[in-house]
């Protein structure tokens, strides 16, 4: 069987879109009210929410799923999308919903496994492709293996590591939506290939931004490790994990500040 079931549907208009759904939204009186932001960034991590929260002076809006804060310190124009769930199809109804209301540069940060074993807890990864074996992405683009990051948005990313002189690491992801079947199988089987990390989530997003024609961007933290023969290494706690969270979302907010 092909997937998606109806073969070349990436190709056929869709029955609603996300601008038909904000207009039902302004109708029943549910609309955003706020002025459209120039940039979101899409947070995943309870703990990265809560340091921003404690640490940066926010603006709460309401309009969209989960929550959405202002950032003062940009004036508004960076918005801070948080606390709706992880995985490929709520971030993308999110990210229609939110080009649909004319944002046009997005930057997801989070947590990755590594698969590679010189790539350690904390480090931190530029994502400029990655696999596509999650579902939502074939619906928006033709087959292929991979999906690629916006290379304008990744310029601004690499300029701010720089500008904060911080260590990363460029590489490909492997987007897969079913996390307790990641097989030792495919986990080696990628490793040989030189795939860097695996998440939930990139090759959606870019594919989405390459349908819609935005910009997009993902830069992950190492949490975990899956880069031993047969054995999972958890460290989405540690101090490493937190302080490379805190870095990327630094990182995030500098390059969507140019």
């Amino acid at each position: 069987m092909l997937f998606p079931n109806f073969k070349n549907k990436h190709g056929k208009d869709s029955m609603f879109t996300a601008k038909e759904y904000l207009a039902y939204s302004k109708k029943i009186g549910k609309y955003p009210e706020f002025k459209t932001p120039q940039a979101v960034i899409f947070c995943y991590q309870r703990s990265l929410m809560n340091y921003i929260l404690n640490n940066h002076k926010v603006t709460k809006v309401k309009g969209f799923y989960g929550d959405t804060y202002l950032l003062d310190e940009t004036k508004g124009k960076i918005a801070l999308v948080c606390n709706f769930g992880i995985g490929a199809p709520i971030v993308v109804t999110l990210l229609e919903e939110l080009i649909a209301f004319g944002v046009k540069k997005f930057i997801s940060v989070g947590t990755a496994g590594t698969l590679q074993k010189d790539i350690k807890i904390g480090s931190m990864m530029l994502c400029n492709r990655a696999i596509r074996d999650e579902g939502t992405s074939h619906h928006y683009l033709k087959f292929s293996k991979y999906a690629y990051s916006s290379k304008k948005m990744n310029d601004k990313i690499i300029k701010s590591f720089k500008k904060f002189n911080q260590e990363y690491s460029i590489g490909t992801s492997w987007t897969i939506d079913a996390p307790y079947r990641e097989t030792i199988v495919e986990a080696r089987k990628y490793q040989k290939e030189g795939v860097a990390t695996v998440e939930m989530e990139a090759s959606a997003l870019f594919s989405v931004a390459q349908y819609r024609k935005v910009e997009m961007g993902a830069v992950f933290t190492i949490s975990d490790s899956l880069a031993e023969l047969e054995e999972w290494t958890p460290q989405f706690h540690s101090i490493e994990t937190q302080g490379g969270l805190e870095t990327i979302y630094k990182v995030a907010v500098e390059t969507l500040s140019k």
